[in-house]
């Protein structure tokens, strides 16, 4: 029986060896493979040395076929790692609580915040400028980061506001709070990190910040504003300015807003907002006769796209369509329970200019803020190069024939205004399960969009 049973050992490691064997011809063949076509590519160099160390390197030819297969997303996957120990590294620095004043411009980003959206956001970038600065001391829930205002696709700010624990190079001061690692707020700044100039350096052209300053440990820049103002600037053409101001007032105050904006049942059940300030001003810029004004609206706090439907809602008023009385009846849910069905004003000329909070004084060194003054100043100029340009193409358009047609097709869209108050209303019945849910039914979810390119095509036409 023993030897039986050695005589399969035998055969076992036989098949064993003879496996290996081939195993070895396998890779001399894919060795073989690889050297001719490293031979006929650019890298006949690294060919004739890579032939000249083999013997020294056969184990590991198979490893190396397959980190050339993986390519890209193993560099990625190497960078990342890099970066997530640079951040760990972060976590044994001095930090303290600062506040970030932020400016930028929002036409190519989509929105400030990068949770479920697609990139570039606003944040995505300051979180990458914050890496390779090395200012950060640890993730989003452990530097207790925070936002203002969380600003939609296209929206830009010169007054946003963020607030995170950074890296810091001062020492701590004893408080007697064996948590406390916060030094003292005004007093402690000489030596401190310029985080402007740092940041700055890091961010790209359309972002900038602005300012910092110290602030407790307790503070919040989303729940410690007191007030969040927000500009829309439009061109005046052919709009009556001031029943568009008469009809501004009537939204100071608290009131309902759920038929001035988009409606999120996901996350708000409660409608009433409050405006504290309402104007229109001319600003200082035309082209020819057009003058730019500049809406002015500033409240505690706004609903989803609130400023974009109230500015929208305006723009009707101004071109006659509708009266300044329209804003009362919106107003009253009990008279209109339900939002028209109408489209916001656009985007891009929508600002949130500051955010206003007690006790805060932002700073920023005497080179860092000539550098953004110039950094500005360049902008500007390049941006009116662009307009010049365009303006220049817009007199050599006024040459060509049937320019007097357009107009016409024009003033026809606009007669056909539906009033507001005798359009469908948005589906009420409003769950947080999907699409035809939010909408009732699916088919009536095809009827408001159905309505609202309807709306688009045949009314509301301007140049906002």
């Amino acid at each position: 029986m023993s030897l039986l049973v050695e005589d399969e050992v035998v055969i076992d490691l036989r098949t064993q060896i003879a496996s290996l064997q081939n195993r070895v011809k396998e890779l001399e063949s894919e060795r073989a493979r690889l050297f001719l076509r490293l031979s006929n590519c650019r890298c006949n160099e690294m060919g004739e040395k890579l032939h000249e160390f083999a013997p020294q390197y056969k184990s590991s030819m198979e490893e190396i076929g397959k980190r050339n297969s993986i390519g890209e997303a193993k560099k990625e996957e190497k960078i990342s790692t890099k970066q997530d120990y640079e951040t760990r590294i972060m976590k044994h620095h001095l930090k303290r609580h600062v506040a970030l004043k932020v400016m930028y411009f929002g036409r190519r980003f989509y929105g400030f915040a990068s949770e479920a959206q697609m990139d570039p956001t606003i944040e995505s970038e300051i979180f990458k400028a914050l890496e390779k600065t090395r200012l950060l001391v640890g993730e989003k829930k452990e530097i207790q980061y925070s936002r203002c205002g969380r600003t939609d696709k296209g929206v830009s700010a010169v007054g946003q506001v963020i607030s995170l624990f950074l890296r810091s190079k001062l020492r701590r001061i004893n408080t007697g709070n064996e948590n406390s690692e916060e030094t003292n707020l005004e007093d402690q700044n000489e030596g401190e990190i310029d985080y402007v100039r740092v940041l700055n350096r890091a961010l790209p052209s359309d972002i900038r910040i602005i300012g910092w300053c110290p602030v407790p440990n307790d503070f919040s820049a989303r729940f410690s504003c007191l007030q969040r103002e927000y500009t829309y600037l439009f061109w005046g053409d052919s709009l009556n300015i001031l029943d568009m101001e008469i009809a501004g007032q009537k939204f100071i105050g608290e009131h309902d807003f759920r038929n001035f904006c988009k409606m999120d049942v996901t996350n708000v059940r409660n409608y009433k907002r409050s405006i504290s300030l309402f104007e229109i001003h001319p600003c200082d810029q035309r082209i020819g006769d057009s003058q730019l004004y500049a809406i002015k609206i500033k409240g505690r706090a706004f609903l989803w796209h609130q400023v974009r439907c109230m500015v929208a809602v305006l723009f009707m008023i101004g071109q006659g369509l509708e009266s300044p009385d329209v804003i009362d009846a919106l107003l009253d849910i009990r008279q209109t329970p339900r939002k028209p069905q109408y489209l916001m004003a656009s985007d891009i000329p929508l600002v949130l200019q500051s955010c206003e909070f007690e006790g805060l004084k932002f700073k920023c060194s005497l080179d860092a803020l000539q550098a953004v003054r110039v950094h500005l100043d360049n902008e500007c100029r390049m941006y009116l190069l662009q307009a010049a340009i365009f303006h220049e193409a817009f007199l050599s358009c006024l040459h060509l024939p049937n320019c007097a047609s357009t107009s016409s097709k024009l003033m026809k869209k606009t007669s056909s205004h539906v009033p507001l108050l005798s359009r469908q209303t948005e589906p009420g019945k409003m769950t947080s399960t999907g699409f035809c849910s939010l909408f009732g039914s699916e088919s009536s979810s095809l009827r408001y969009c159905l309505n609202l390119f309807q709306l688009h095509t045949k009314s509301d036409v301007v140049n906002w």
